[in-house]
């Protein structure tokens, strides 16, 4: 079975700041904010969930396919990957972006504030469909580009593919329409509790609507307990 995993790559750019934002911010200049934490240090992780996912993988011995879209500060991503075992023969390099980044500053009390660039995740990976066998095929589509979550589902549905929808960080994102289209026939549907309720929200489905679409629902709990 060949195992292909459709979403992002990017680099996560981690930042230490050793104060508190609420002692720089002024609460009566919130409209002309202007300011600027000095870090301690900066951390760079591979990140991205076509990464995160295709690493897991890799540690429980499969072999999957990345298909995502990085830019021109794409080495040092590649050459991790290859140290993994991960091939990158079915990532698009665009040499006039940047590689999807975030740019995240964290303070003493665990307060976050993120910049996130898309750079080459605005553009589609192409994944060549042509090319698959929709019976050796397991498709896994998670957040990423946009076109990419919302016309690969239809591809698979249309060539008998497999595939599990993992909508995560994206539903905001995510026209209703779109959303239920590629719910429907999905062998697996992934997300967390908050998401799946926000699934709900944004389709008008009930949890037994929502279980005649999808053949499995997978939501995770965090910390919570079943039945709490």
């Amino acid at each position: 079975m060949k195992i292909i995993i459709s979403g992002s790559l990017a680099y996560d750019r981690i930042m230490d700041f050793p104060g508190y934002f609420k002692d720089h911010i002024l609460p009566d200049k919130i409209h002309v904010l202007n300011v600027c934490f000095q870090v301690n240090s900066m951390q760079e992780k591979f990140g991205g969930t076509a990464g995160n996912i295709a690493y897991a993988l890799t540690l429980m011995g499969h072999k999957p396919v990345i298909s995502a879209a990085v830019g021109r500060d794409y080495h040092r991503y590649f050459e991790w990957l290859g140290k993994m075992g991960i091939s990158t023969a079915g990532i698009r390099v665009l040499e006039d972006e940047f590689t999807a980044c975030a740019y995240i500053t964290t303070d003493r009390g665990d307060n976050q504030i993120t910049g996130f660039n898309p750079g080459a995740m605005k553009h589609s990976s192409r994944l060549d469909f042509d090319r698959l066998d929709p019976q050796e095929t397991l498709l896994m589509i998670s957040p990423g580009n946009l076109e990419d979550m919302v016309h690969y589902p239809r591809i698979c549905q249309a060539r008998g593919i497999d595939y599990i929808f993992d909508p995560g960080q994206s539903l905001p994102m995510l026209d209703p329409g779109d959303l239920r289209q590629a719910m429907e026939g999905c062998r697996i549907l992934i997300a967390n509790d908050y998401e799946f309720d926000l699934i709900l929200k944004k389709t008008g489905l009930n949890r037994k609507g929502l279980l005649r679409c999808v053949r499995t629902a997978i939501v995770t709990l965090g910390r919570k307990v079943p039945g709490s």
